[in-house]
């Protein structure tokens, strides 16, 4: 079984080195490019800076950013460069030790060649980097007013965030390996990509990801959710389960294929059609491999 980046239930990952670097100063710049100003956050995995305040324009992730000072506001798009990692799974600020922590980005959220991003987090299923408590009890929620777009990211962890536009992965991941490596690494954790309890206002599309584990559960999709060629190196990989699509959803040629795993879930509900892995008449065991039979979707009732 895959111990993922920072789960409950005993699967919390080390993250002390890390995590004594998160009260550094941010590090921030800014540079004008005709009316639009845009600020660059900057740091390493051991000192990232800190993304906090408002920010009257466009920000630029490069290197290791953290929302970890109390709420982030960008009023323009937020890019994480390639190779940079954003981590706004932060519920507290380090700066007063209460909660609040949050990121709010009014554009799109961009995640650029082999940057990472971890977006949000809940004590059920996802549990905040900070939340050191035996029973997790924080969360953090991410608002994002345009699209969530990543090319050939090396992982994309989006959890109790809500989306107002499309969301789209394509390419990218570590390779077909479950070795840690890039910003990963940092939590011994390998490079995987994730999607739960998010509300989205688009349409989700996810294709082409080589990684070691994927997956897309309780999400509410109001457009169509295609989720096509993935290949993972975990045989319990790409779980798409619970989630809850208003028109059309569409699996084809991932391997593993489309299956319950070991997560728990339920079939998707589909208020239009569903086809190819994830079809109506598409039955697996749950919880794999040897659980009773189940639908992977059913159609909507509503």
């Amino acid at each position: 079984m895959l111990q993922r980046f920072a789960r409950p239930a005993g699967r919390a990952l080390a993250v002390g080195g890390l995590l004594a670097g998160l009260v550094a100063a941010p590090t921030l710049a800014a540079s004008a490019s005709g009316t639009i100003t845009t600020y660059t956050c900057r740091g390493t995995p051991q000192a990232p800076g800190v993304l906090a305040g408002r920010f009257k324009g466009n920000v630029v992730v490069r290197g290791a950013c953290a929302v970890n000072g109390g709420p982030a506001v960008v009023e323009g798009n937020l890019r994480v460069a390639r190779g940079g990692a954003l981590l706004a799974a932060f519920a507290m600020n380090d700066r007063t030790g209460k909660g609040a922590s949050s990121l709010t980005v009014e554009g799109n959220l961009v995640v650029a060649r082999g940057a990472a991003a971890a977006l949000g987090c809940e004590p059920n299923f996802f549990t905040c980097i900070d939340d050191k408590g035996k029973t997790p009890s924080l969360q953090s929620r991410v608002t994002i007013g345009g699209d969530l777009a990543s090319y050939r990211a090396l992982g994309v962890l989006v959890h109790n965030t809500s989306v107002a536009g499309d969301v789209s992965q394509f390419g990218g991941g570590g390779g077909l390996t479950c070795k840690p490596q890039g910003i990963f690494a940092a939590f011994n954790s390998p490079a995987y990509s994730d999607y739960e309890d998010d509300a989205i206002g688009g349409s989700v599309a996810v294709s082409g990801v080589r990684s070691c584990w994927l997956g897309l559960l309780r999400n509410a999709v109001h457009g169509s959710l295609s989720f096509e060629g993935n290949r993972m190196a975990d045989p319990d990989a790409n779980e798409v389960l619970h989630n809850y699509v208003n028109r059309s959803l569409s699996c084809s040629a991932n391997s593993p294929a489309v299956q319950y795993g070991d997560s728990g879930g339920s079939p998707n509900v589909v208020n239009g059609g569903a086809y190819g892995q994830c079809g109506f008449r598409v039955m697996k065991p749950n919880p794999a491999p040897s659980g009773p039979l189940e639908p992977i979707s059913i159609r909507s009732t509503a």
